[in-house]
């Protein structure tokens, strides 16, 4: 009981939630929508309609933030200055980078390769990859190549909640990375449907991949010998095994 107490008072003194021998933040990471970079791009009008007109138009605007539902394609909320208008239920192919008919025009299904994977989203722009060349395997178009923006990535969000779907799986998780084609569309891929070249760190020929899928929870406080830190007040502490072997040795 006197545990309990002092746990629940350390947990209010830094802004955390005690439930059931649990310390958890009391905000939990933001979950359904991120902020985007600031990019420019292109919409195609019809998206702004519900596809009833305005096919061949397009309006220009500046990526705000992407939402995450698990099971759909992630929605952009863009801004759209020539309207002074927000409008948030974009798909990725929604977007061109200029004003013109991509060639090849590729449909969602080519652009982004998997649903959205959980509720829990956050952007990163992964700065030593950046600047590489990209080049990205569709599923009906080949190979096409572009640059990098940034990546969007899923996890759980809230410990409370059943997780239903797999983007905490290792074996099913994948990062979606956000790439300018060049063919004038945008793309999100994962790792495993890119090859990433640098002009100095890059081979000329690249080896093919011979990878297989990670399926392995990794982690390293359990599996092996216990610790046994339970009563040490040491600071600068000592395993069960280290205090043994001393002990043998004296």
């Amino acid at each position: 009981m006197i545990l309990k107490e002092f746990l629940k008072k350390k947990a209010k003194k830094k802004k955390l939630c005690y439930n059931r021998g649990v310390i958890r933040p009391l905000f939990l990471m933001p979950a359904l929508i991120c902020n985007l970079p600031s990019y420019e791009v292109w919409v195609r009008k019809e998206y702004l309609t519900d596809h009833k007109s305005g096919h061949g138009e397009y309006v220009k605007g500046v990526w705000v933030s992407a939402k995450s539902i698990p099971g759909r394609a992630f929605y952009f909320e863009t801004y759209l200055p020539e309207y002074a208008a927000m409008f948030d239920k974009l798909p990725i192919s929604a977007f061109v980078s200029s004003p013109e008919k991509p060639e090849p025009d590729m449909e969602l299904h080519n652009l982004q390769f998997w649903n959205c994977m959980d509720y829990g989203v956050i952007a990163v722009q992964k700065q030593f990859i950046g600047s590489m060349h990209y080049e990205i395997m569709t599923r009906d178009y080949g190979k096409q190549t572009g640059t990098y923006i940034c990546t969007l990535d899923n996890y759980h969000y809230d410990p409370d909640a059943i997780d239903y779907s797999t983007s905490e799986q290792p074996a099913e998780h994948k990062s979606h990375n956000l790439i300018e084609l060049d063919n004038g569309q945008f793309a999100l891929y994962p790792n495993n449907r890119m090859r990433i070249y640098d002009n100095s760190l890059t081979p000329e020929t690249p080896k093919n991949p011979d990878f297989k899928v990670s399926t392995v929870y990794y982690q390293v406080e359990n599996g092996h010998d216990r610790d046994g830190l339970g009563s040490e007040e040491n600071y600068f502490w000592k395993t069960a095994k280290e205090r043994d072997g001393e002990s043998e040795l004296g």
